[in-house]
């Protein structure tokens, strides 16, 4: 990552965010260069709110004085505005599309499930959030196959959507008690190789920030750990 002097483009993010680290990748893949201005989420800026007035969220990309909001937008934007680099999503719209339907389901699951955890269930509750997750997992292996990447033997945006959540696992397997590696050693294999890049891996927070993090919020709602 860089700054470039006129800043031509600017990414508004929070460093634990999972939605702003697949921007990161995204941009890390396709070799830009960039500024990135740390968002305080409790103390929005008033940049963020001006630019995002519909959700008030990061991430949020300035690319040439126009901005643009959602995670998974933002990438595919960074997919067709940089065409020079290796493509993200398949130009083939079938292909395309089965692309966007898996981003589409992680997102809804992955996300779903993981604040499940956060949130702190107890027995029964954690059961059925354990069960729910080991069954989404299984679906996502299912998908992935044989093949090293999950659209085929390139790296690309569904690999992206789902590596973005990847360092937030470790919070996630501490606190429901289980082992990506045991449970899904198809999926550990393949996030494994993802992490062999260094637009991936210098790109996710810090597994153990995000893990403090979640404890600090747990305290916040009540919970007693």
């Amino acid at each position: 990552m860089g700054s470039m002097g006129d800043s031509e483009v600017v990414l508004l993010g929070w460093r634990l965010s999972m939605f702003g680290a697949r921007v990161k990748i995204a941009l890390a893949e396709k070799g830009v260069m960039y500024e990135y201005k740390e968002e305080d989420l409790p103390h929005k800026s008033p940049l963020l709110l001006k630019l995002n007035p519909a959700h008030k969220k990061i991430p949020v990309l300035i690319h040439k004085g126009r901005s643009l909001c959602e995670s998974k937008i933002i990438v595919e934007y960074i997919d067709e505005s940089w065409k020079s680099k290796s493509p993200l999503l398949p130009s083939d719209p079938y292909f395309r599309s089965q692309a966007k339907f898996w981003a589409d389901y992680i997102d809804k699951v992955i996300y779903d499930v993981g604040m499940k955890f956060m949130a702190g269930p107890k027995g029964q509750e954690m059961e059925k959030a354990r069960h729910e997750w080991f069954g989404y997992l299984k679906v996502l292996e299912g998908e992935l196959g044989e093949k090293p990447y999950f659209m085929g033997d390139a790296f690309g945006y569904v690999d992206i959507v789902l590596m973005s959540y990847y360092n937030h696992f470790y919070t996630f397997e501490t606190l429901g008690d289980f082992s990506l590696k045991i449970e899904s050693p198809k999926l550990f294999a393949w996030a494994t190789r993802c992490m062999k890049r260094e637009s991936v891996s210098k790109s996710l927070p810090d597994p153990h920030k995000i893990y403090d993090h979640t404890i600090i919020y747990r305290k916040s709602i009540g919970v007693q750990d």
